[in-house]
C-alpha cells in the first residue's frame, strides 16, 4: 500500500504507517502533475493540508485511489461527497489542532491589545532615537480579563478557544447556529478540573457585547461578517479571523479601522490566499500571520498520528 503525504506529514505519522507495511512518499507534486503521478505510482492514499486540491477531475482520472485524507480541519479543497460517492474514504483530524488554533488568537489577541505587533515593527527602527516618544504612543494598553470575547463558531476549535478565554479571565459569549451549549472542562497542571456551560445566544448579541471577537468557522458563500456585522459591534472593537479566508469583507473591514469601529484586527486567513491584498500587508493596525493557526509541533504530531490511526483501520 502507498501513502502519497503531498503537503508533508509529521515524522509520528510516517513510522507509524512504515511499521504498518505502507510505503510513505513525502515527495510534494505539483498541483497539475499530480494526477500523472498517482497513477504512474498506484498511490492508494493521499494525504494533503490546505495547499493541494483534490477536485472530482482527480478523483475520476486516479482509480487506484482509497483514502483522501486532509491533515487538519476543514476540507473545502476536497470535493468530499463526490469522492465518498465514488467509494472513497476521506479522512480528517478535527480536534488535533483546536488548541494550537486557539493559542495563535490569543497570541494575536494579547499583542493587539498592547500594540506589539505595531511596536516590534517600530524598536528595531527608531528606539534607539525616539524611545520615549514610542513608549507614549504604547502606553494606552488594554487588558483582556475582564472584557468579553464573542466566539463565532463553537465548535471544537471556537470551544478550545473558549477555554482559553476562561483561563485569562475573560466573560465568553458564542453564537453558533447549530450548537445551543457546550460543557467545558478545563484540566490544570495539578489534576484539578473546572467544568463550565457556555450557552449560544443570538449573532445580534454578540456582536453588540464583545469587546473582542474571534471567528471559528468553515468557508462559506456569504461574509460572516460585513458591513452590516460591522455596524452593530461596540467602537473599538478587536477582531481576530484565524478561520478562513473569506469570511470577514476584507474592505468592510478596511473601512471599519478606517472610521474607528475597529480598533484593530488579526488575520492568519485571507480572502485572496496566497496573496494577500497588499493594503491588508502593509495596515499598522493589523496583525498578520501566514495561516499557521494549526502550524506548531504539537498538532502536527498530533495530526499525523490521527491520520495515521485512521489508515490503518480503514486498509489493514
Amino acid at each position: 500500500m502507498k501513502v502519497l503525504a503531498n503537503d508533508g506529514i509529521s515524522q509520528s505519522g510516517v513510522t507509524a504507517l512504515q511499521e504498518a507495511g505502507f510505503e510513505v512518499n513525502t515527495t510534494t507534486v505539483a498541483q497539475e502533475q499530480l494526477v500523472d503521478y498517482i497513477n504512474e505510482n498506484n498511490i492508494d492514499v493521499i494525504l494533503v493540508r490546505s495547499a493541494t486540491k483534490i477536485r472530482k477531475n482527480l478523483i475520476d482520472a486516479c482509480p487506484s485511489l482509497k483514502i483522501i485524507g486532509r491533515g487538519g480541519v476543514g476540507m473545502d479543497n476536497i470535493d468530499v461527497e463526490y469522492a465518498r460517492e465514488k467509494g472513497i474514504n476521506v479522512i480528517n483530524t478535527p480536534a488535533a489542532s483546536s488548541h494550537s488554533v486557539a493559542e495563535l488568537v490569543f497570541a494575536h489577541l494579547y499583542g493587539l491589545a498592547r500594540y506589539l505587533h505595531n511596536s516590534n515593527r517600530d524598536m528595531p527602527l527608531e528606539g534607539d532615537s525616539k524611545f520615549k516618544d514610542l513608549k507614549k504612543a504604547y502606553a494606552k494598553g488594554t487588558e483582556l480579563k475582564g472584557k468579553t470575547i464573542g466566539i463565532f463558531g463553537f465548535g471544537r476549535i471556537g470551544q478550545a478557544t473558549a477555554k482559553v478565554a476562561i483561563g485569562a479571565g475573560m466573560n465568553v459569549i458564542a453564537y453558533d447556529p447549530f450548537i445551543e451549549a457546550a460543557e467545558l472542562t478545563l484540566d490544570f497542571f495539578d489534576g484539578q478540573k473546572l467544568s463550565f456551560k457556555i450557552n449560544t445566544i443570538s449573532k445580534e448579541s454578540v456582536l453588540k457585547q464583545s469587546d473582542f471577537i474571534t471567528l471559528h468557522v468553515p468557508a462559506q458563500k456569504e461574509y460572516v461578517i460585513g458591513k452590516a456585522e460591522f455596524n452593530m459591534m461596540k467602537d473599538g472593537v478587536i477582531l481576530v479571523n484565524a478561520a478562513r479566508g473569506g469570511v470577514i469583507d476584507e474592505v468592510a473591514l478596511i473601512e471599519s479601522i478606517s472610521n474607528g469601529k475597529v480598533a484593530r484586527a488579526a488575520l492568519d486567513v485571507f480572502e485572496k490566499e496566497p496573496n494577500p491584498e497588499i493594503q491588508l500587508l502593509m495596515h499598522p493596525s493589523l496583525s498578520l500571520t501566514p495561516h499557521t493557526g494549526a502550524a506548531t509541533n504539537e498538532a502536527q504530531d498530533r495530526i499525523g498520528s490521527e491520520l495515521a490511526t485512521q489508515i490503518i483501520s480503514i486498509l489493514k
